[in-house]
């Protein structure tokens, strides 16, 4: 059986579908029509921090936050189609990819910040938001803390830090075993060192309905992100800042998110969607919810399964004008 092409954007591979290149620093996707889009990097400093983006299209804004184990290139296959109808940015989070990794600074609230401060860079007022993983975490806080700032909410195979850790039993802590052994200090980067490829390789074949999904290219651009000198140490940055995050959750746990809000999920992930009743779960957070299973998928929604994803994004985008 032939397996999907993971048709990774922003590599020089070229297929039938579409071609991708480099222009002076900036990525072009060129589609089989011939219409260019061009995706620009960017970097501003926001917050204490230098942070990398990708920018495409026009309109009213729209932010993707990647998680972990990724950068912004999660959002290859959404990128193109979301700036046919609006402003696209795709930052890196702190720890992550090309934007910078401190010492500190990790916590969701700063994660957040960072997030807001981009914005007012930008001069963005207001945004709709969409996050995965970590970056669903990040949103998460963003929607409690700025709640102005945002008009609806998108998270993406994700169980809040507070419910987690609420609900955490045996078959539970076995799952997130990966929670407990990135808290541990500088042993896993003394471990990963020299093997990103087989760590990566772990997730992304584990946690992924195709265990191939992210192969050839694609898994070699994460592997190289990864390589890169503190990359390994912001992930696990991010992962130890679990108590302050859980502190921050406990503190407004009362406090519903205002906005509208879509939680997608991989219906074949053992972590998420096998392991927690998610409508039920999101039903806490916000009451204005819309709630999706996604087939035939595990933690990688919008790199397994990017044609439905894309769908359910543009359906619930639709109205947001900024």
């Amino acid at each position: 059986m032939q397996l999907p092409n993971p048709n990774p954007l922003f590599s020089d591979e070229v297929d039938e579908a579409e071609a991708t290149g480099v222009a002076g620093g900036d990525r072009f996707l060129i589609k089989p029509n011939g219409d260019q889009m061009m995706i620009k990097n960017h970097t501003v400093h926001a917050n204490g921090i230098r942070q990398h983006y990708l920018e495409a299209g026009s309109g009213a804004p729209v932010v993707l936050l990647h998680g972990f184990p990724e950068t912004n290139f999660a959002w290859r296959h959404q990128i193109p189609e979301l700036a046919k109808r609006f402003r696209v940015i795709a930052p890196d989070l702190g720890g992550y990819g090309e934007t910078d990794k401190p010492a500190s600074g990790y916590d969701k609230r700063t994660m957040a910040n960072d997030l807001h401060e981009l914005m007012r860079e930008l001069d963005i007022p207001k945004v709709a938001l969409a996050g995965h993983d970590r970056g669903a975490r990040v949103a998460t806080r963003f929607a409690k803390d700025h709640p102005d700032a945002l008009d609806r909410l998108v998270v993406m195979d994700n169980v809040p830090t507070r419910i987690v850790a609420r609900d955490l039993d045996a078959k539970k802590a076995k799952a997130y075993w990966f929670f407990m052994f990135h808290l541990v200090p500088d042993l896993p980067e003394a471990l990963i060192a020299g093997r990103e490829d087989l760590w990566l390789r772990h997730f992304f074949s584990d946690w992924c309905y195709n265990p191939h999904a992210i192969s050839g290219e694609a898994f070699d651009k994460y592997v190289r992100a990864y390589r890169r000198p503190g990359a390994v140490r912001g992930a696990m940055a991010d992962y130890r800042a679990n108590a302050e995050d859980n502190a921050q959750d406990l503190a407004d746990a009362d406090i519903k998110i205002l906005c509208p809000v879509l939680s997608l999920w991989g219906a074949d992930f053992y972590a998420v969607g096998q392991m927690f009743d998610m409508a039920k779960v999101w039903s806490e957070m916000a009451d204005n919810l819309h709630v999706y299973e996604i087939p035939h998928c595990g933690h990688l929604p919008q790199e397994e399964q990017p044609e439905i994803v894309n769908r359910l994004l543009l359906d619930f985008l639709n109205g947001w004008n900024g």
